[in-house]
């Protein structure tokens, strides 16, 4: 655990906007070194602006986290700015929607390239920099949070895309954890697992390379639904992305892995649990809300 951050190093993908932002507001005010890291230029300078005039000393990176070598490059320079950091928040996220069948190649690419690769390359560059340091000194300590998603722990239906890389965020993490454990006691790990928080997750295609867009293919009606529900779903969450980013550094700060924006949630992955352990086929997702089925299903069917 950490439970003192004043003058800790934080590193933290998607800085410019939702949890990595609020994230770097908290890290602010308790004093830290921030690295801020995002694809979006005028996000970053804008968050860049506001942390060094609350006093934070900073380095902003534009960043593509999908690309090996720019996190890499991110890490030569975080060693040089500040050491090993303390606090690493793999956090950059994409979202995408549509019956499963319908994604197309560079949809697969795009959102595992983001969503997945950038949590393992995260955890690749930065892991031995923190162990290191924790060799160094018994009294050093680190911790790395990865953002999965509730879809990591769920299957929701016409988001498959984005539920197949956050499961795997899910088991990246779980067993990032494990293997730390086998290591050191200095630096651990914790999974986020949000439900539908008012983030800038849902227009992510605004930052989508040209290299792996289809262009000349239009969405198809599924995607087109999956992207109106997604839209409706998080402008509407009553849970706010600052109240994340705070359970964020309790959960740090208490050593916590597992960490749920909307606990009420956990009772739909206990039913999905209980349908592997006793072999039943998968539990309908609109059970407790049928309506909304019998509109999704009336939308594809039409």
């Amino acid at each position: 655990m950490i439970d003192d951050f004043k003058n800790k190093t934080a590193v933290l993908t998607g800085a410019g906007s939702g949890f990595g932002l609020e994230c770097a507001r908290i890290g602010a005010r308790l004093g830290m070194n921030l690295v801020l890291a995002d694809v979006q230029q005028d996000a970053l300078d804008r968050a860049r602006d506001e942390m060094q005039a609350a006093g934070a000393q900073v380095l902003a990176c534009r960043l593509d986290v999908s690309r090996a070598d720019e996190v890499e490059a991110l890490g030569r320079a975080v060693a040089e700015r500040f050491g090993a950091p303390h606090l690493v928040f793999n956090n950059a996220g994409v979202g995408a929607g549509g019956l499963i069948w319908e994604t197309s190649v560079k949809d697969w690419e795009w959102v595992l390239g983001v969503n997945l690769m950038g949590v393992a390359h995260g955890v690749r560059v930065f892991t031995p920099m923190m162990l290191d340091a924790a060799a160094a000194d018994p009294a050093w300590r680190g911790h790395i949070v990865n953002t999965a998603s509730m879809a990591g722990l769920l299957a929701p239906p016409n988001m498959g895309v984005y539920n197949v890389s956050k499961h795997a965020v899910v088991a990246l993490t779980e067993t990032l954890y494990q293997d730390l454990s086998l290591v050191t006691d200095q630096v651990s790990a914790s999974v986020l697992c949000p439900f539908f928080v008012p983030t800038g997750i849902s227009q992510s295609h605004r930052n989508r390379p040209a290299e792996l867009s289809d262009r000349a293919a239009r969405p198809t009606r599924s995607q087109l639904i999956g992207q109106a529900m997604s839209d409706k779903a998080v402008g509407s969450g009553k849970v706010s992305a600052a109240d994340v980013a705070q359970l964020v550094f309790d959960a740090v700060a208490a050593d916590r892995f597992y960490i749920y924006s909307h606990p009420k949630a956990i009772k739909s992955v206990q039913t999905r649990l209980e349908d592997i352990m006793q072999a039943r086929n998968p539990t309908d997702p609109f059970a407790d809300k049928p309506e909304l089925g019998a509109e999704l299903r009336k939308a594809l069917r039409a």
